[in-house]
C-alpha cells in the first residue's frame, strides 16, 4: 500500500473494495437481472433537500456523482427534492446551489439551467407522480387503503405483542370494488399502498456487493398520502426513470430505501439502474458526523476562510484513493484518476486537522502576489491595517506564511508578531534557562549598542544586520542558540518565532509606517529598549532560582 505525505504523519491506513458491473433484483422467488451495457450514456444525479446547508456527506456524494459522470463522458443532473413542503425553503436550496458552485460541481441538468428531463424540482412534477400512481392502481400494484391513523397505530401494537415486524397487515389489499366505493361514496380519506409480492429481493450494489432483504420483513406500503402529496420513494423512482438515470450514487443510509424503488421499477416496467451506496462520513468517535462534532456544513466551512480546491480535494480522499503516494489533487486531476471500484465500502473519519492541513498546502501554493494580495486584503478588512497593500504587507504575508492555514489565521499571526509579551515571557518556566545565562548583562549590551546607533544602523538591510550579529556575538562571546535566543527574547518578548533578522527588520519597519491601526497596540523598537532599561533583573532573578544554564540547556 502506498504511503502518502500525511499517513507519514499520522499514520493512517485506508483499503478499497471491488467494482460489481451489473444489478439485479429477485422476488416471488424469481430472479430479474438488468444490466446496463456499458456503452449507454452515463447519467447521475444529486439530488439534496433544501431543508438547511449542505452536509459535507452530501457534498461528498455530489462529488462522486460529478466525478464519475466527467470521467465517462456522461451528465450530473441536480435535482431538488422539496417535497417535504414544511422544511424546504428556496432559502436553503439558493444555499446548495451557491455551495455546489463554489465548489466548482457545475449541473449539466438542473435549476438555472434547465434540461430535456425537466422540471428538475419535485414539488413541480406532481402531475407525473399522479399519473404513473394511477398506472400502478390500474395494474393492481396499488390499492386504495381507507385505514385511521388510530388502526393503524393499533395494527403497530398488536405486532409488538406478538414480536411481529410492524408492517401493515393488508386490511384493504383484498377489499371488493363495492367496498371501495363505499368508502369513496362517503368521502373516507385514503391512501394508495403498494402491493408487496412475497418471497426475496436481492441486488448487486457496486460498492457493497450482494444485497437481500425478506419482503416479508415490509408490508405494503404508502406511495401516495391522503393529501394527494407523493411519498419520497415513489417520487424518486419515477424521477430517476424518467430522467433516464444510469447510475444511482448516493449515502448508504438509502441503502433500505433500495427496496422499496426496486419494486415500483419493476411494476412500472422500467429498466433499474446501477446501485452505489457510497459510506457515511465519521466523526473522530467513529459516530455519524453531526453538529455536536463542530462545523459540518460547506458554508460553515467556506466563512471560516477555507479553499473550494482543499475541500474538494479533502472531500474526495474520503473513502476513495488512486493507490499512489499522491493525496494532492486538482479536481481535473480528480475526474482523470477517479474509478468507482477503487471507493470504499467502510466508513470514512472526516480529520479537521488534516482539513487544515491541506487547506495550508493550497493556500501557500498561490502565487506570492496573490497570496499577499489575499492576506493584505483580511488585514484591512479585519482593521489590522489601514491599507491592503505596500511594502510592509509584501515582508508580512511572506514572513508569516508558514504560520498561516486559513486567510483567517492570518489575523492573529500578525497580532502575536506584532506583541510583546516580554513580563510574562520572563516569568515563565520557558524562560528560566534563557534568564540565568546572564541575560541581565546581554541586556546591557544590546541597550548599549542601540544607544550607540550601531543596532539602529543594522537595521537598513538583511545583510548590515547579519553582520553586525555577527561582530556583536563576537564582543559578547557567544553564537548560536546562546546568542540568538536573547536576542529574540529581549526584542521580540518571544522564545520562537520566524527567521529573527527578517522578525526584527519588519519590526523596525512596522514601527516608521503609519498603517498600523491603534487597536492592534504595537509596541515600537524605541519604545521596547525604554522597557529593558526599566527592568529590574533582580527581581526576576529571585523569582527564577537557578537551575541549569542556557548552554546545558
Amino acid at each position: 500500500m502506498a504511503i502518502t505525505a500525511w499517513m507519514k504523519k499520522v499514520a493512517s491506513t485506508a483499503s478499497s473494495s471491488p467494482l460489481m458491473h451489473h444489478s439485479s433484483y429477485k422476488f416471488f422467488y424469481r430472479t430479474f437481472s438488468v444490466t446496463t451495457s456499458l456503452s449507454e450514456p452515463v447519467r447521475v444525479r444529486f439530488a439534496p433537500s433544501p431543508t438547511g446547508n449542505l452536509h459535507v456527506g452530501g457534498a461528498r456524494t455530489a462529488l462522486f456523482n460529478y466525478l464519475f459522470a466527467r470521467s465517462k463522458g456522461g451528465k450530473f443532473v441536480l435535482r431538488i427534492e422539496d417535497t417535504d413542503l414544511e422544511r424546504s425553503t428556496r432559502e436553503s436550496e439558493e444555499a446548495v446551489l451557491r455551495d455546489l458552485s463554489w465548489l466548482g460541481l457545475e449541473w449539466d441538468e438542473g435549476p438555472g439551467v434547465g434540461g430535456d428531463y425537466g422540471p428538475y424540482r419535485q414539488s413541480e412534477r406532481n402531475s407525473l407522480y399522479k399519473q404513473y400512481a394511477e398506472k400502478l392502481r390500474e395494474s393492481g400494484h396499488v390499492y386504495c387503503c381507507f385505514c385511521s391513523n388510530e388502526e393503524l397505530e393499533k395494527m403497530k401494537v398488536v405486532a409488538k405483542l406478538k414480536n411481529l415486524p410492524p408492517v401493515y397487515t393488508g386490511k384493504w389489499a383484498s377489499a371488493t370494488n363495492e367496498e371501495v366505493e363505499e368508502e369513496l361514496a362517503k368521502g373516507t380519506p385514503y391512501t394508495y399502498r403498494f402491493r408487496v409480492p412475497e418471497g426475496s429481493l436481492k441486488i448487486n450494489d457496486i460498492i457493497r456487493g450482494e444485497v437481500t432483504w425478506n419482503l416479508a420483513t415490509l408490508g405494503d406500503f404508502v406511495i401516495m398520502r391522503s393529501n394527494g402529496q407523493p411519498v419520497y420513494n415513489f417520487c424518486v423512482t419515477v424521477d430517476d426513470a424518467t430522467m433516464a438515470i444510469s447510475h444511482v450514487i448516493r449515502a448508504e443510509e438509502h441503502l433500505p430505501n433500495t427496496l422499496r424503488q426496486a419494486l415500483i421499477y419493476k411494476a412500472l416496467g422500467f429498466p433499474m439502474p446501477h446501485f452505489a451506496h457510497v459510506s457515511l462520513i465519521l466523526a473522530p468517535d467513529r459516530s455519524k458526523l453531526s453538529k455536536r462534532h463542530g462545523a459540518t456544513s460547506v458554508t460553515q466551512f467556506r466563512e471560516m476562510g477555507y479553499l473550494p480546491q482543499a475541500m474538494v480535494n479533502y472531500l474526495a480522499l474520503l473513502g476513495w484513493g488512486d493507490g499512489t503516494e499522491n493525496e494532492f489533487f486538482t479536481l481535473d486531476q480528480l475526474v482523470e484518476k477517479f474509478t468507482i471500484e477503487r471507493v470504499n465500502k467502510s466508513g470514512a473519519v472526516f480529520d479537521s486537522t488534516k482539513l487544515r492541513w491541506m487547506n495550508g498546502h493550497y493556500l501557500r501554493g498561490h502565487p506570492e502576489e496573490e497570496f499577499t494580495n489575499l492576506i493584505g486584503e483580511h488585514w484591512k478588512t479585519s482593521g489590522l491595517l489601514t491599507v491592503s497593500a505596500g511594502p510592509f504587507i509584501d515582508d508580512a504575508a511572506q514572513l508569516l506564511k508558514d504560520g498561516i492555514d486559513l486567510i483567517t489565521d492570518a489575523e492573529k499571526a500578525l497580532v502575536i508578531f506584532l506583541s510583546y509579551p516580554l513580563n510574562l515571557t520572563l516569568r515563565s518556566q520557558d524562560a528560566e534557562p534563557v534568564l540565568q545565562d546572564n541575560l541581565s548583562e546581554f541586556s546591557a549590551s544590546l541597550l548599549g549598542a542601540y544607544e550607540s546607533g550601531d543596532l539602529v544602523s543594522a537595521l537598513e538591510s538583511q545583510a548590515s544586520w547579519q553582520k553586525w550579529v555577527k561582530e556583536f556575538g563576537k564582543s559578547r562571546n557567544r553564537k548560536g542558540k546562546s546568542l540568538f535566543m536573547p536576542i529574540r527574547l529581549l526584542l521580540t518578548g518571544k522564545l520562537h518565532g520566524p527567521d529573527l533578522g527578517a522578525s526584527v527588520l519588519l519590526l523596525h519597519k512596522a514601527g516608521t509606517t503609519s498603517i498600523l491601526a491603534p487597536e492592534v497596540g504595537f509596541v515600537t523598537l524605541d519604545e521596547r529598549f525604554k522597557i529593558l532599561g526599566q527592568i529590574n533583573w533582580e527581581t526576576l532573578s529571585k523569582d527564577h532560582p537557578i537551575k541549569e544554564t542556557a548552554t546545558s540547556v
